[in-house]
């Protein structure tokens, strides 16, 4: 996808270094970063410099990359292997990759293990590409069905950054609009500003801008107004961890969006790459809920007059705050998922119809 009319991957390997688009920094500036051991890595996980499910565990792949360059040993790897793991805990993606990378790479000691450990680093990227490139595909036909209909601009409603931007390219969520848009429907996007960390007014509106996509970046609460107007035709979002009976984990607010599609007749659909399914939980209840630090809620940071970053508190300083990251939508309020095999209803059977 395009940054200033120029085309970007989120992360790219070049010269031994793992090169990625510093998130932290946008939208207010543009940066790339160098990661160059594997520690770099795992704070860029854990300070959300990458984000986003896929990229996530991307990164981690290209981490263990870097751990076989910085010392080719066995103990180290799997060290490395369980401190990427352990860097954000819900998201289901950075567990598989890593997961897939070990199961290359466990007990390798020829000198190809850095060969094997790249290819399939490239492997997931080039993997994800495509199966976002798929549900921007499959998503597409819903949004074709409500123009055909409607006759008018298709108003989709969006939570946090499900975007390229939290992918390798394409995005989840944002997949079937940028086809959609490609094929000349006219759509428009209201961009929840997904506090604390703003990760829709920061991240999704500045890639739909950059992709010429006409949105408005609106308060979390103000999606149920909007439904209850009938500016709303339908909602799409992204998952961090889907389970097997298709309840989805996402960015917490999702749930309560849900909540207020259900009341209201509007379509709310889940896209998510395969890699994002935890076939093996049975109960919502036992995800692990991120419970991040109070200072994203009690900080803000934006850019002044004179064009510098500044972080000021919002909150009065005896205050405390919780900070949950995630809450998890039950499947029953779920229209469909929209994967790269198709589309399929919230549920074990619709789940396993696809993926046999």
């Amino acid at each position: 996808m395009k940054i200033e009319g120029k085309d970007y991957r989120t992360i790219w390997f070049e010269n031994n270094v793992v090169k990625i688009i510093d998130q932290t920094k946008l939208p207010h500036q543009f940066i790339v970063k160098d990661l160059k051991i594997v520690k770099d890595a795992i704070n860029s996980i854990k300070t959300m410099e990458v984000r986003g499910a896929p990229l996530i565990g991307a990164t981690a792949a290209y981490g263990l990359v870097l751990a076989i360059i910085e010392k080719n040993d066995q103990s180290f790897l799997k060290k490395s292997a369980e401190k990427l793991i352990n860097s954000r805990p819900t998201a289901i993606n950075l567990k598989w990759a890593v997961n897939r990378m070990m199961h290359k790479l466990s007990g390798v000691n020829s000198n190809k293990i850095l060969e094997i450990a790249l290819n399939e680093a490239n492997t997931i990227c080039e993997e994800d590409i495509k199966f976002c490139e798929n549900i921007g595909i499959n998503g597409l036909k819903i949004i074709e069905e409500i123009y055909n209909k409607k006759k008018d601009i298709v108003n989709i409603l969006t939570h946090c950054n499900a975007g390229w931007l939290a992918t390798i390219n394409w995005g989840t969520a944002t997949s079937p609009i940028y086809y959609a848009h490609k094929k000349g429907i006219p759509v428009h996007v209201w961009v929840d500003e997904t506090r604390p960390r703003n990760q829709g007014a920061n991240l999704t509106s500045y890639e739909l801008n950059e992709e010429g996509i006409k949105n408005t970046i609106i308060a979390d609460n103000t999606g149920g107004i909007l439904m209850q107007r009938g500016e709303v035709d339908m909602c799409i979002v992204g998952t961090d961890r889907t389970l097997a009976n298709g309840d989805v984990c996402n960015k917490v607010g999702t749930y309560l969006k849900a909540l207020a599609a259900h009341d209201n007749n509007i379509p709310f659909y889940v896209a998510l790459p395969s890699s994002t399914i935890d076939w093996n939980l049975k109960n919502y209840k036992d995800i692990p809920i991120e419970e991040r630090n109070s200072q994203e809620l009690s900080h803000m940071e934006g850019i002044d007059e004179k064009g510098n970053i500044q972080k000021i508190q919002i909150y009065p300083k005896k205050s405390k705050a919780m900070n949950l990251a995630f809450d998890v939508t039950p499947a029953k309020y779920v229209s469909g998922l929209i994967t790269e095999k198709g589309i399929c209803d919230a549920s074990p059977e619709g789940l396993k119809k696809l993926f046999k």
